[in-house]
């Protein structure tokens, strides 16, 4: 990786931390020794970039910095375009629109070439017939998974056994041609994924949850890795 590069991704990665990050973590991340992440804060700090230091804690940028915008290259762009048509194809209609909009943002920004790149795609991602459809709103449910609303619903498992759940939604995940909603299930006192295809009569009860450390798509992820 250029150290032009990795600069700004440092920068991006002291943003989208919530707490002091140590010189350690950094260089473990990147896989760059705890020396080279001394001298790219400091160069960081030198060219007006606020990042505080404090020895024992770690590093944090202040949040309200934001980086001038950056060119991508061709396979940053080709990337991003085929995200975005994965999401226009196997998605829903509102997400779609929010996909269509970040990419008319990208467009603005770019040079006449960079345009002329992103009409020399190489991958595509293309409707299908093999989608499966579904009934529930895919985008009310990752709304309830942001701001931590419990859903309800009926459903029908593979064997046609047919039950009424409640569960603190936790992510959707993409299994092509499937999608599933991943939560915790208060019937089963236990993680459960649930295809969206076999959902129905979703409804949210404006009953809300708050993280418990042994329920949250952290603790499943762990518990997978285990």
């Amino acid at each position: 990786m250029r150290r032009a590069d990795r600069l700004i991704k440092i920068v991006h990665y002291l943003r989208r931390m919530r707490r002091a990050v140590t010189a350690r973590q950094i260089a473990e991340h990147f896989e760059i020794c705890q020396r080279t992440v001394y001298r790219d804060i400091q160069d960081l700090t030198n060219s007006g970039v606020p990042i505080y230091g404090e020895a024992g804690v770690g590093y944090v940028i202040d949040k309200k910095y934001h980086m001038p915008p950056v060119m991508f290259d061709f396979d940053e762009l080709e990337a991003i375009a085929l995200g975005i048509n994965m999401v226009r194809t196997w998605t829903d209609a509102t997400f779609s629109k929010a996909a269509e909009s970040a990419l008319e943002k990208i467009q603005a920004v770019l040079s006449d070439s960079r345009l002329n790149d992103m009409q020399q795609l190489t991958t595509y991602s293309l409707e299908s017939r093999g989608k499966v459809p579904w009934t529930v709103s895919f985008s009310d449910i990752r709304e309830c998974i942001r701001s931590r609303h419990k859903i309800e619903f009926n459903y029908t498992d593979l064997n046609d056994r047919k039950s009424h759940r409640t569960i603190r939604p936790l992510s959707l995940l993409f299994f092509g041609p499937v999608w599933l909603v991943l939560g915790w299930c208060e019937m089963r006192k236990d993680f459960r994924n649930f295809r969206l295809d076999r959902m129905t009569e979703l409804a949210i009860p404006g009953t809300t949850f708050e993280d418990e450390e042994d329920k949250t798509l952290k603790a499943y992820v762990a518990q997978c890795n285990y």
